[in-house]
């Protein structure tokens, strides 16, 4: 029974003691744990005495030896995340050469590099590193020409980086990437100012392309025309002598010839609008007549 009793009085005076002992060590900051992105000053007497930037558990008795049992009283501590921050600046006002009011958006990245100053260098640091990136915008992109303004944004980033860049380091802020995410027209009328020039620029570039389309097929037809005109001239002069040529070899043949003008006879009697009459005549052969009005001739028509 002594034994049980022994054993939870030993408990419960363990967890007291581990409980005073927890107490008192982060009353006096016998240690610390430093979490990952993160810097811890000390400052003693309103002196930094020192700065921890490793993760992990840390032990500042062993550190700064004695004196850091009196940091709780005459001494303070700062944690100071060093994480990744990122800002973006809309519609930043600045005027192109052609005197355009653009509005220019800026990103850009920020992280703290020295603690010690980040912390007594500038109450309101990030404020003052966004007016300082506000103004190198205005700075180094004002009066330029419009073109430049919309094509070459990563030359541009560069600038206002460099000039941004010396200003935040001495504040303990490193500035990051920086990038000019957007260039965009201000003034309403002046928008659609030029959307009316596009389309009527489109307008008359489609217009000029279907004349210019018009007149190449154009002269292509009067080119063809031309070519078959002429050699239809061609033909027709060659004809006359090519006929010539064939009607006297035809000649040298007389059977053949008186044929042929035969057969060419019938063709234009058959092809000519009158009426063709074939009879049998009192002699030999046939007659054909072509007569002029509708009546048949005497000489065809039926004895009584």
């Amino acid at each position: 029974m002594n034994f049980i009793a022994a054993v939870i009085g030993g408990f419960f005076g363990l967890l007291f003691a581990t409980g005073l002992l927890v107490t008192i060590g982060q009353l006096f900051q016998l240690w610390r744990v430093v979490p990952e992105r993160t810097v811890i000053v000390y400052t003693f007497f309103g002196k930094v005495v020192g700065q921890v930037d490793e993760p992990g558990l840390f032990l500042p008795l062993f550190r700064f030896g004695p004196q850091a049992l009196l940091f709780p009283l005459f001494g303070k501590t700062y944690t100071v995340p060093t994480l990744l921050h990122q800002s973006y600046l809309r519609n930043q006002l600045v005027n192109s050469e052609e005197g355009a009011p653009m509005g220019v958006g800026v990103w850009f990245e920020m992280f703290v590099n020295d603690p010690k100053a980040y912390l007594f260098r500038n109450s309101d640091l990030k404020g003052s590193l966004k007016a300082n990136v506000a103004t190198a915008v205005v700075k180094q992109l004002s009066n330029l020409k419009l073109d430049v303004l919309l094509e070459d944004r990563d030359a541009l980033s560069r600038k206002v980086r460099e000039e941004v860049s010396p200003t935040s380091t001495q504040w303990g802020f490193a500035l990051g990437s920086t990038y000019i995410r957007k260039v965009a027209f201000r003034d309403k009328g002046m928008i659609n100012e030029i959307q009316r020039k596009v389309v009527n620029r489109l307008r008359q570039v489609t217009a000029a392309m279907k004349q210019a389309g018009e007149n190449t097929v154009a002269i292509i037809h009067s080119e063809a025309d031309k070519q078959a005109s002429q050699r239809l001239g061609q033909a027709q002069a060659v004809r006359p002598e090519v006929v010539g040529h064939a009607l006297a070899e035809i000649q040298k043949e007389p059977e053949v010839a008186e044929a042929l003008f035969r057969l060419l006879e019938i063709s234009s009697t058959l092809k000519s609008p009158g009426k063709v009459v074939l009879a049998e005549s009192i002699g030999s052969g046939l007659i054909l007549s072509l007569p002029a009005s509708g009546t048949t001739p005497p000489a065809l028509r039926p004895s009584a």
